[in-house]
C-alpha cells in the first residue's frame, strides 16, 4: 500500500520542542495545540523514540491518542540505531513504543536518522529493513521508511538496496539548498526523481529562518508586509513537488497559529518570490553561522551538562546581529540555571558522533568560549 500524498496534510506537528516548565514538558498547553491543529484540519503527529528522553510518546497518549479516534490521525515514531546493540532491541523498543503512545499500530515508522556509517551500519547488521517489513506485514505499522542524514551517494546506495522502502524524511530548507554538507538539494532530486513520497524536517532550520537580520527581513516585508519571515521558509518548502507533509517543530502557540495560517491559507510562490528568496539566502550565507538546527541529540549525553545547541544559539546572536549584551546575558543565565561553560568542554566526542548536522562541536565550543567566557 503506497502512500497517496495528495491525502496527507501539508504541515505536521513535531513533537520535538514540546513546551516545557521546569524541565516538564505543559500538558494542558500541549493538549490547546493539538485541538488546534486538529480543529484547522491537519492531522499528522511526528515523534520519536528519543524526543524528551522519552516523555514525547508518552505524551502523544495523553495529548492525542485518548482525546481522539485512532482513525482521525496519523501518527509516526522511530526507531533509534544508537539504543540498539543486538536483534532483540528492535521488538523491545517498539513494544514499548506502543506501549508509551497507548496505540496498536503506527501509521508511519522510521528507521531514525540514516547516515553513512554507523548509524547505516547498525540498521544493516541488524536486518531492520526485513524487520520493518515483518512489522508491516503484521499490520503494525502501516507505511515505513526513514529519516536521513547522509550523503547523496549513500542515499542513493540505500535505495537501491531497498526498493521497498515507502518514503523519506530528509531536511531541507532553502538556507541548505546547497549546503555541501546537508545537501538539502541533491537529497530532493534524487528522491524527486524516483517519485519518493518526501517528509521534510527542519523546514526552518530549527528556527533560524523565522527571524533574519532587519535588512533581509525588510526584503520579505516588501512583498508581503503581513506574513511572518518564518511563512517564507515553509512556502518554499511547500512549494516543491512531491513533498507529502512538512514537520513543524512548535513549541508556542504562536507557531502554531502562524503555521497553521500559512497552511490553511497557502500560495505557492510565485517565479518573483522564488528569485527574492535566492536572492535572501546568497546575502545570508554572506556571514558564516554555525549551523545547529537545536536538535538537541548532544545534549543528553554531555558529561559536562553543557546545553550546546543554546551556547550556538548565542554565537549566531552576535554573528548575525553584531549585539553582544543581551546573547550574553542570555549565556550567563544558561551557567546560572546549572548548564556547563563552553570552555568546561572536556573534548570527549560524544556529541559529535550523534550530531546530524556533522558539526565540528568540540572546536565550535573553543570558539564559542572566547566569544562567551570572558
Amino acid at each position: 500500500m503506497s502512500v497517496d500524498i495528495s491525502k496527507m496534510p501539508k504541515l505536521g506537528f513535531g513533537l520535538m520542542r514540546l513546551p516545557e516548565a521546569e524541565g516538564k514538558i505543559e500538558l494542558d498547553r500541549v493538549c490547546e495545540m493539538v485541538d488546534a491543529y486538529m480543529k484547522s484540519g491537519l492531522n499528522y503527529f511526528d515523534t520519536a523514540y528519543v524526543y524528551h528522553g522519552g516523555n514525547s510518546e508518552k505524551t502523544v497518549k495523553e495529548a492525542i491518542v485518548k482525546r481522539y479516534n485512532r482513525e482521525d490521525f496519523y501518527l509516526a515514531t522511530k526507531l533509534p540505531a544508537w539504543c540498539m546493540k543486538d536483534e532483540s532491541d528492535r521488538d523491545r523498543i517498539f513494544n514499548e513504543q506502543l506501549e508509551r503512545c497507548g496505540v496498536d499500530y503506527f501509521d508511519f515508522y522510521l528507521l531514525h536518522s540514516i547516515e553513512d556509517g554507523s548509524n547505516g551500519d547498525t540498521y544493516e547488521r541488524l536486518d531492520c529493513f526485513n524487520w520493518g517489513l515483518q512489522k508491516k506485514a503484521e499490520g503494525k505499522i502501516k507505511h515505513f521508511g526513514f529519516s536521513f542524514h547522509g550523503s547523496p551517494a549513500y542515499l542513493t546506495q540505500v535505495l537501491d538496496a531497498h526498493p521497498e522502502v515507502e518514503f523519506v524524511q530528509i531536511q531541507l530548507n532553502y538556507a541548505d539548498w546547497e549546503n555541501p554538507v546537508v545537501c538539502s538539494g541533491q537529497l530532493y532530486d534524487i528522491l524527486h526523481k524516483r517519485n519518493i513520497p518526501m517528509i521534510i524536517m527542519e523546514p526552518v532550520k530549527g528556527g533560524n529562518l523565522a527571524k533574519l537580520r532587519p535588512e533581509l527581513e525588510d526584503m520579505y516585508k516588501a512583498v508581503r508586509p503581513n506574513a511572518s519571515i518564518a511563512s517564507w521558509a515553509l512556502r518554499f518548502v511547500a512549494s516543491l513537488p512531491g513533498v507529502m507533509t512538512i514537520l513543524s517543530g512548535m513549541s508556542t502557540e504562536d507557531q502554531m497559529n502562524d503555521n497553521i495560517g500559512t497552511f490553511t491559507r497557502f500560495e505557492p510562490l510565485s517565479e518573483d518570490e522564488k528569485k527574492l528568496v535566492d536572492e535572501v539566502r546568497k546575502r545570508m550565507l554572506d556571514i558564516p553561522t554555525i549551523g545547529c538546527t537545536a536538535c538537541r541529540y548532544c545534549t543528553d549525553g554531555c558529561p559536562m551538562h553543557i546545553s550546546i545547541p543554546d551556547v550556538f544559539k548565542s554565537v549566531n546572536t552576535i554573528r548575525l546581529y553584531n549585539e553582544q549584551f543581551r546573547p550574553k546575558n542570555f549565556y550567563n543565565n544558561l551557567i546560572a540555571s546549572g548548564n556547563g561553560r563552553a570552555s568546561e568542554c572536556i573534548g570527549c566526542g560524544q556529541c559529535e558522533g550523534v550530531c546530524p548536522q556533522h558539526l565540528p562541536i568540540i572546536e565550535l565550543l573553543k570558539e564559542a568560549s572566547g566569544m562567551l567566557d570572558q
